[in-house]
């Protein structure tokens, strides 16, 4: 492990922003805010609101920047990262937003069953391989189940076809009331002050002719859900942060230390 990353691991440990509970830990003692994130740590009432493979965390901060009435917490595995967007958040006094460090898998463990409003997947792999270890599929959706509101709204945010062309049959077949479906975002006509709040990768996406595809859904706690059955073409790339299959000028030059 490099030096750099090392060193941010060390300071996200003096961060009151960022919360790092070993497996095993979370097994045997629970987690203590579980069920007291407004009262315990926001210390307020507003809706709590996740950011799922939150990377460096970006959005997460972008959000809770520009809506204050909301508490924003952004959920990864990979510390180094996250240490961007805790840093920025603790440097500007953002007190809305906080960061936890596990595997989504185990994000029940985390939060009680009602206390999160919405749900944001901000791209993510598309697993074109492994349907259970996409975001979207139904064994995520049973999961945030488990946390969300009755009728809590999950977003997709992604540059990928596949997940886009999936996440798209899933909530039509299981008929999940949609509010925005757009496989060209920023060529649509969808006008929300969310959606403006951009990542760094996804701005280099839009910057070499990739179009970003959204839905926003809402999931109730009744429905049987089902995987679609629909033959889907592969993507001929991988975003950034997985690196190009295809088209080798692209590659990213700013890989993650």
């Amino acid at each position: 492990m490099g030096k750099n990353k090392l060193k941010k691991f060390a300071e996200m440990e003096t961060f009151d922003n960022v919360f790092q509970y070993p497996f095993a830990v979370v097994e045997r003692e629970g987690f203590p805010l579980k069920g007291n994130w407004k009262r315990d740590f926001f210390k307020n009432d507003n809706p709590i609101v996740l950011e799922l493979g939150c990377g460096k965390g970006e959005y997460a901060v972008g959000l809770a920047r520009r809506f204050p009435g909301k508490n924003y917490i952004g959920v990864d595995i990979k510390g180094a990262r996250m240490w961007t967007g805790a840093k920025a958040a603790v440097k500007e006094g953002i007190s809305n937003v906080a960061f936890l460090r596990t595997n989504i898998e185990l994000i029940d463990r985390f939060f009680e069953a009602g206390e999160v409003s919405e749900i944001w997947i901000t791209f993510p792999d598309p697993q074109m391989k492994k349907v259970r270890k996409r975001l979207t599929s139904t064994r995520f959706l049973e999961l945030y189940r488990n946390i969300l509101v009755a009728d809590g709204i999950v977003h997709l945010k992604t540059d990928s076809p596949f997940l886009y062309t999936y996440t798209d049959a899933l909530v039509k077949l299981n008929e999940l009331p949609t509010e925005i479906n757009t496989a060209d975002l920023y060529h649509s006509d969808v006008v929300d002050d969310i959606l403006e709040i951009k990542t760094f990768y996804e701005q280099q996406w839009l910057d070499r002719g990739l179009t970003i595809k959204y839905i926003k859904f809402h999931l109730d706690h009744t429905t049987e859900l089902k995987e679609p059955d629909i033959e889907i073409e592969e993507d001929t790339y991988r975003s950034f942060s997985r690196g190009y299959i295809q088209c080798p000028q692209m590659l990213d030059d700013d890989k993650e230390e």
